[in-house]
């Protein structure tokens, strides 16, 4: 058994089942030994029912007595299994799996492990997992560490234990990643070891030596890549070295119409002494909503600019790109600079005229989308790359407007506050510049949490701010209703709001579904300020500025990270208006109404961004694979820290040792070989 062999090489895994497992992203050998336990069973600490604690996670072995089945309203159904020990009673419920009624049987054996709750009559575990005793696997003992893993209804518990005990005990080595020299420097365990111990631990030890073995390997793999690049960027090509701040630059400095506080000033300082060398910039300018990082980029594109190079500007967003065609031109037109945009929309003739105006360089600065990187755009002597809200993009993307100049310097802007951990693994390519302050005289956001039963109350309240001659966002997490979830939609308020509250308002509906044209032409009418009321789903987190939107109300704010509502809710307090963000959670859990309720005190995205990587974690915080690197598997960016400093050290010692590199290079090219291939590191 190899471990790039298929899953089907496997004893009673056929086509059919092939297909289930590759439904969890289980394709070879090597997918599913990485195929990491969630969590594990303890069964070392097994409970008397009477003994459980409230709110603790727990495991019971008891007997099944009775098995019912419920359906109080349509589109739910509950299975009742009550099981008992010798010290009490519990019940087991389950929403929405009829499926699992077959699998009880009243005097049959079960393991459950779930949050104890409490009612009225008994102890009780929602959606619990479970065991029913007589069909597990011989191998298996009650009292083990048991590996709990994220299955589905046809590839169960069962069928993964099984599998990964046969192909542990069949596979005799595993392609090793890390460097012999890297093993010994950190004490670290074999790859065939942790692997058999991260699965199967004989104790918590042995689990925890296995997974900081794992951990490391993982973010070391990120790091080795993050260095390489960062370091062929700096010494492959001999960059553009920009002269110091002349003339134009200064003019346009002093036109200003306000001052840069601190942290601009800062950011400025360090992106000038970057420009200012021979080696290509690669930079990220990290900073909240609001704190003004487009007159950062503006200030870059100048100097470029006068130093006789091109700059462009791509955005994500056709609303944003001409937001900011607008301000470049209300900017530089007296200083002569010649702006130009380029987007889809365009006619023919229009994109025509501006992509020959680039290629002889009669345009000094380009705004637009995607268009940029067009195979047929080709710049006169770019100098500058500048790309907004980066994570909307994606490595590949960037690169491809980077190899439209010969070692362009590179600014990549973002507002979504990253944590520094998350930076690291992320834009560990990239030096890094933060602006957290933001500009003097905005007024702060007002930030409230509701339950349902204040609904109308809110809406009234919207109301009298768009008399007032406000705007306002209403935001939902869903398109359409859905009997699975339990939130409210996009259409459904849009139907109730323009129908009865609102129905002497302009109201308009935006969401993903709708073609882009749509989009951008609804985005445009709210922008103008001809619809008062947009009800709309995320699509409005990377958008167009509206000074004049002052409230923003946020269904089923439970719904979404902390991250995500504060940058939902950066869409408002743009202007000189006072402005509410009311977030209506419809959650009856204690743990998301306190999570949420930071909202109303912290305005701080970092803070927010710490938060909501304790509590969702990196793989929700931010998806990896948007910036070209894997997913993590294993590590906690948060709780692994110490090894990702750790992991980033040795990094930087392979990548800087000639002859360990020369050694380690195959195994990066073949981990990263999708990138190594499409990728020009320039």
């Amino acid at each position: 058994m190899r471990y790039n062999d298929s899953i089907q090489t496997i004893k009673g895994i056929g086509a059919v089942k092939a297909k289930y497992f590759k439904a969890l992203g289980i394709n070879n050998i090597e997918d599913i030994l990485t195929y990491y336990p969630k969590r594990y069973e303890d069964r070392t600490v097994i409970k008397p029912i009477s003994q459980l604690t409230i709110e603790n996670l727990e495991t019971i072995i008891g007997t099944i007595t009775n098995v019912q089945e419920t359906m109080p309203r349509r589109g739910l159904s509950i299975l009742k299994v009550l099981v008992k020990d010798s010290s009490g009673v519990i019940e087991l419920d389950w929403f929405n799996q009829k499926f699992l009624k077959s699998k009880m049987s009243i005097g049959s054996k079960i393991i459950a492990t779930g949050k104890i709750r409490a009612s009225y009559y008994r102890l009780s575990m929602n959606n619990p997992e479970f065991e029913i005793l007589d069909q597990v696997a011989k191998d298996f003992v009650p009292n083990a560490i048991l590996p709990v893993y994220s299955a589905n209804e046809r590839i169960t518990q069962k069928i993964l234990r099984n599998t990964m005990q046969e192909i542990l005990k069949g596979i005799k080595e595993v392609p090793e990643n890390l460097p012999v020299e890297v093993i010994k420097k950190f004490s670290l365990v074999d790859k065939i070891t942790s692997l058999q111990e991260i699965h199967f631990p004989k104790n918590k030890e042995s689990l925890l030596i296995a997974r900081h073995r794992l951990v490391f390997e993982e973010l070391f793999l990120i790091q080795c890549f993050l260095v390489y690049v960062k370091k062929i960027n700096s010494t492959r090509h001999k960059g553009i070295k920009h002269l110091l701040d002349s003339k134009l630059s200064q003019a346009v400095y002093k036109m200003l119409p306000f001052s840069l506080t601190k942290d601009q000033k800062k950011a400025w300082c360090e992106i000038k002494a970057d420009m200012e060398r021979d080696i290509p910039m690669q930079r990220l300018l990290q900073g909240d909503v609001g704190s003004g990082k487009t007159i950062i980029a503006i200030l870059s594109l100048v100097k470029t600019v006068e130093n006789g190079y091109q700059g462009a500007f791509m955005v994500p967003t056709e609303i944003l790109a001409m937001q900011h065609y607008q301000v470049l031109i209300g900017l530089l037109s007296q200083h002569k600079i010649k702006v130009g945009m380029l987007v889809g929309s365009l006619k023919k003739n229009e994109k025509e005229a501006i992509v020959l105006a680039l290629a002889n360089g009669n345009i000094d600065i380009i705004v637009g989308t995607h268009a940029l990187i067009q195979e047929n755009i080709q710049f006169n002597n770019l100098g500058l790359v500048v790309t907004d809200e980066q994570h909307r993009f994606g490595v590949r993307q960037r690169a491809l407007l980077q190899e439209k100049g010969i070692s362009p310097d590179i600014l990549v802007m973002t507002a979504t506050p990253i944590p520094r951990t998350m930076t690291l693994t992320v834009y560990g390519d990239l030096d890094v510049s933060l602006i957290k302050e933001l500009p003097p005289g905005r007024k702060p956001i007002k930030s409230f949490l509701r339950t349902p039963d204040k609904r109308s109350l809110i809406y009234q309240f919207v109301l009298r701010e768009i008399e007032k001659g406000r705007q306002a966002y209403i935001v939902c997490p869903l398109i359409e209703s859905s009997e699975k979830i339990d939130t409210v939609s996009v259409t459904d308020i849009f139907d109730e709001l323009s129908s009865n509250i609102f129905k002497e308002v302009k109201c308009a509906l935006l969401h993903g579904k709708l073609s882009k044209d749509e989009k951008d032409t609804v985005m445009k009418e709210f922008y103008c300020g001809n619809i008062k009321v947009l009800v709309s789903t995320t699509v409005i987190e990377v958008g167009v500025n509206v000074p004049n939107a002052s409230v923003m109300v946020i269904e089923g704010a439970e719904r979404f990270g902390l991250s995500q509502l504060h940058q939902l809710r950066g869409r408002i307090g743009r202007g000189e208006y006072q402005s509410y963000c009311i977030l209506i959670s419809h959650s009856n859990s204690k743990d998301t109404f306190e999570r949420l309720s930071v909202m109303e005190s912290v305005s701080d995205g970092f803070i927010l961004a710490e938060e909501d990587l304790k509590l969702r974690g990196p793989g929700q915080f931010f998806g990896m694979r948007q910036h070209g690197l894997n997913d993590l598997k294993i590590a906690d960016i948060f709780l692994d820290t110490d090894t990702l400093l750790q992991a980033r050290l040795a990094a930087a010692e392979v990548i800087n040792d000639t002859l360990l590199f020369n050694k380690f290079e195959p195994i990066l090219k073949s981990h990263y070989k999708e990138y190594w291939e499409n990728i020009n590191f320039c």
